[in-house]
């Protein structure tokens, strides 16, 4: 089991990759779309700042509420990207906020204990989960968009 400091150095380094990713594209190269039936590149960052908020708010309600076992909810992205114009947004204002929640919620991660990793939140759809899951769930999901990030720079040339 990583331990807590591991847990926030792994967490932080998510953001600092998606930002190398994105590095030198223009905002053209952002709103591309060169991958039929894709997300454009700033539609993935716009979609990764409005989950991260919903990651550290289960995070939280975890640790702040753990005695009652709080209700974490499920979010539909599609629904997101459909209706909060994300083409219409600032890239650099989406990293920022990215930077923020994870740098403010690393320093809450690194101040854990053992034993807090293993309170337990209930997921609406996935049943019960342990802090420690719902980490790693966080963790993860920078790097798992990071993919296609690489793959549309590739199809755009770049």
């Amino acid at each position: 089991m990583p331990t807590p400091a591991e847990l926030a150095d792994q967490y932080l380094k998510g953001a600092t990759d998606l930002r190398a990713a994105v590095k030198g594209m223009t905002r053209e190269q952002l709103i591309a779309r060169p991958v039929a039936g894709k997300w454009s590149t700033l539609e993935v960052v716009c979609h990764i700042a409005d989950f991260e908020p919903v990651l550290a708010d289960r995070m939280k309600r975890i640790l702040a509420l753990h005695a009652e076992v709080p209700l974490l909810l499920a979010a539909d992205e599609n629904q997101y990207v459909t209706a909060l114009k994300y083409h219409e947004r600032d890239v650099e204002e989406e990293l920022a906020l990215i930077d923020a929640t994870r740098k403010q919620m690393a320093r809450i991660i690194r101040a854990l204990t053992p034993e807090q990793l293993q309170l337990q939140g209930n997921h609406n759809k996935k049943g019960l989960m342990p802090l420690e899951r719902v980490i790693q769930m966080a963790i993860n999901h920078i790097p798992s968009h990071l993919k296609f990030v690489e793959e549309k720079r590739k199809a755009l040339g770049i």
